[in-house]
């Protein structure tokens, strides 16, 4: 039995890695020196994730996992609502609903339910499941709502301005167009209360629906305030309409739909960039594997594989769990979950890590105890970070569940007070009705989601993608900015980076690597054009290649002379030589350890017994680093390098005055507690490029991704879009102009309901100068949403607009 990693979890060898003056014991030597930094590992596995609401703890349930996408859901209201519809469900043991991520991950029964039963049983009152995404048709329905409202708003505002405020406002008869105590009176105010009428039951369904869920959930909402703000002024203008009035707050109603709509769509359209939806990971785990029995070979699903059963992998399939390596050589690419980017030989004795791809020669791999998969385990913790609700989420919730109540008491109270003290039962429901309709969050609403989209774009403009709105709060808090070595501070493409020997050596390299198929040989045939063809080639997984070469038929002309024709080439490492009896002369091989001590994979090329040359490989550091780690360093904050790779290959970066620290040798489940690590300490952001780094990047307070790989940019907070590192700055100058443009909307928000609201309880404002107020007060909070936010050609950085 083994025991787990005191710091990421991971099963650990026999003996496991330990050290003195470190407690407990590791998988690795880099989680060991990850934990000697920071002294109290095991510190991290209390703070984060575990801590957070992520909804129903269902840890020990046993079952099948299956992550739904449903469409719909704004609050957290919504969440429960979802998760309580789903966990009636025949076969359901949980639920937990992520809003934010819109997400609905299941825990269920597979011999009660499948997957059909899950999604019908959330499909309902404008919730939409499917196991795919469903981003685009969501988005074409908002759309739609939009322009339907938006168009019968204006009709009806057409006939207000034309027709009903000249009679409210009592302008002399020959400004007014029509009579309205007349027939052609009532006819204008049914084509009022129609038009009204789509707005409110099209446009405004999803506002109602909320607070209907909200009132059946028993937590009041936002929603649930401007439903019944709007629903009441439709109400009372129905009533007045069918009584034979003419005094109709339809435009109160309309106002309140719309404004509030408008920005549910520009918060819609954030969340659903930030929804880090599990899809693209999700279709890389392997769902079936090939068993090796007594009786042969055959296919069974992974889920039904237990410890000790042996499956076989060949070139080009995925390992599905990890274990042991019991039988077959082979060359795999783990860069998917390990992040290094040199392919790994793997042998008899060698741990397989589940996810990894192998790209040539047969490994049989033995399950291991818990028939867990390295990939299964990235989709658990992206999955843990993402749920988790921010604090600041948890303030809103907090202040809603208070503010909504608070307004149907004054509402009621300022309406009871009036119609106790004289005022006629119409007169008594109007100063109601007005406190309902200027204290609607229209302005709050629209504080966040308005600044938050000019950040957005004024980030595209910059090479940013902002997919998160907390990103905006959390960024320029930042206290430390951690970067993953290969792919971000590096190109992450492997290059020849060095040639000694013979001048033959990289021609005959690439002869005999043309037919090899993993990043060393392909970067070795870019470098090169190829000596000849190759007959017999040989594949030896784990050590290298080796074939005859032969002069091309074609006739076409090569460096090489006939006599060089019917030569075995080598091209691998020391093992490869070594077996087939070949020399290895002390300045190749001084050469060889000297490369791959710094990270790099060398590559001995020989042919006539002994060892003519080394080719060096590897990924080079991207030219801007120096100047981006500088420049963060400048502001302040402290720059960390993490990286899966072996500590020399991020020796170059530990020696930059301006990284702090390096952490070498980690993977993924210990770059994520490097990470919460770090949090206890200060706000953390993380900038990194591949699947493997989607936990550490949804862990930080804020993740930053370089485009180049989807789950990483789905993790993230921001992605830069261009092959440019310059641009991460960016990221931060943005956040804090954006940040401090939401503070702003937000105090004169707050300012309007500290006027307004005294003022409609008074009796002061009636609904349609209380629509006006509200109206008035959002269109100054668009108006400063849609300001620049930086000047891009201003000193450093980018030069902060003023306020």
């Amino acid at each position: 039995m083994t025991d787990d990693c005191t710091l990421c979890g991971l099963p650990t060898p026999d003996p496991p890695v330990a050290s003195d003056g470190v407690e407990g014991t590791y998988c690795c030597r880099g989680c060991l020196e990850v934990a000697r930094t920071l002294d109290d590992p095991e510190s991290a596995d209390a703070d984060p994730v575990d801590d957070l609401d992520t909804g129903p703890d269902d840890e020990d349930v046993d079952g099948d996992t299956a992550y739904l996408s449903v469409s719909g859901m704004h609050c957290a209201t919504c969440e429960a609502f979802v998760e309580a519809q789903a966990t009636d469900a025949d076969g359901v043991k949980a639920a937990a609903a992520s809003y934010p991520t819109e997400t609905l991950k299941v825990t269920y029964d597979a011999e009660v339910a499948d997957r059909g039963d899950l999604v019908d049983a959330v499909e309902g009152l404008g919730y939409s499941a499917s196991a795919r995404d469903a981003d685009d048709e969501d988005d074409q329905s908002e759309v739609g709502r939009l322009l339907v409202g938006g168009f019968f708003g204006m009709m009806t505002m057409l006939w207000y301005v034309l027709f009903l405020y000249p009679a409210y406002l009592d302008l002399p008869s020959a400004a007014q167009l029509l009579d309205l105590g007349g027939l052609a009176g009532s006819y204008l105010l049914a084509n009022v209360w129609l038009m009204a009428t789509v707005v409110l039951a099209y446009t405004g369904y999803p506002l109602f629906r909320g607070a209907y869920v909200s009132l059946r959930a028993g937590h009041p909402n936002m929603d649930l305030l401007v439903g019944i703000a709007a629903g009441a002024a439709y109400l009372f203008s129905t009533f007045v309409v069918l009584t034979g009035g003419r005094e109709v707050y339809f435009d109160v109603a309309i106002v309140v739909v719309l404004a509030v709509t408008v920005g549910d769509y520009y918060e819609g359209r954030v969340k659903r960039a930030a929804a880090g939806r599990l899809a693209d990971l999700t279709e890389e785990r392997v769902d079936e594997a090939t068993q090796r029995t007594g009786d042969g070979l055959e296919s069974v699903a992974v889920e039904d594989l237990r410890p000790g059963d042996e499956v076989v992998v060949t070139a080009g399939e995925r390992v599905p769990v990890n274990g042991p390596v019991v039988e077959g050589a082979a060359t795999v690419d783990e860069s998917l979950v390990t992040g290094e980017s040199t392919p790994v030989g793997k042998e008899p004795g060698d741990d397989a890590v589940g996810g990894a791809v192998v790209t040539d020669g047969r490994l049989v791999v033995e399950v291991g105890e818990d028939a867990a998969s390295t990939l299964d385990r990235v989709v658990e913790v992206l999955w843990d970070v993402q749920s988790a609700r921010p604090g600041v989420q948890r303030l809103v919730d907090r202040i809603a569940a208070v503010f909504v109540p608070l307004v149907f008491v004054l509402a009621a109270l300022a309406a009871g007070g009036h119609f106790v003290t004289g005022a006629g039962a119409r007169e008594a429901l109007l100063v109601g009705l007005s406190v309902l309709v200027v204290s609607c969050p229209c302005a709050l609403g629209l504080a966040t989601p308005l600044a938050t989209a000019r950040g957005v774009r004024e980030a595209l403009d910059a090479g940013v993608v902002v997919t998160d709105a907390s990103t905006f709060e959390a960024a320029p808090e930042a206290d430390t900015v951690v970067f993953d070595k290969t792919g971000t501070l590096t190109t992450g493409e492997m290059r020849v980076l060095d040639i000694a020997g013979d001048d033959r050596v990289l021609a005959r390299a690439a002869a005999v690597e043309q037919y090899a198929d993993h990043p060393v040989a392909a970067a070795i045939t870019d470098g090169a054009t190829p000596a000849g063809d190759i007959a017999d080639f040989e594949r030896e997984p784990g050590r290298g290649v080796a074939g005859t070469l032969t002069l091309r038929a074609d006739g076409a002309r090569t460096a090489e002379s006939p006599e060089s024709a019917g030569v075995e080439v080598l091209a691998g490492n020391r093992e490869l030589f070594a077996a087939r009896g070949y020399r290895v002369p002390d300045e190749y091989a001084e050469r060889a350890s000297g490369a791959r001590a710094n990270g790099n994979v060398p590559v001995l090329v020989g042919w006539d017994g002994e060892a003519r040359g080394v080719v060096v490989a590897g990924d080079r550091p991207r030219e801007e680093w120096q100047s981006v780690v500088s420049d963060l360093a400048a502001d302040g904050r402290d720059v960390v390098v993490l990286t899966g790779d072996d500590p020399e290959a991020a020796e170059r970066f530990r020696d930059h005055d301006a990284v702090s620290d390096v952490f070498a040798g980690v993977p993924p489940e210990g770059k994520t507690e490097v990470v919460r690590s770090l949090r206890g300490e200060g706000t953390v952001a993380m900038v990194g490029d591949g699947v493997n780094d989607a936990p550490a990047l949804a862990a930080a307070d804020i993740g930053v991704a370089l485009d180049h790989a989807a789950l990483a940019a789905d993790a993230a907070d921001a992605v830069v879009t261009t092959d440019d590192l310059a641009a991460v700055p960016r990221v931060f100058d943005l956040t804090a102009a954006t940040n401090g443009r939401i503070r702003q909307n937000l105090v004169w928000a707050f300012c309007y309901n500290a006027v307004a609201v005294p003022l409609a309880v008074a009796g002061a404002l009636n609904p349609l100068f209380a629509a006006a107020a509200m109206t008035a007060s959002s269109l100054l909070v668009v108006g400063n949403s849609a300001r620049s936010l930086v000047d891009w050609d201003g000193p450093g950085h980018g030069e902060v607009e003023n306020a």
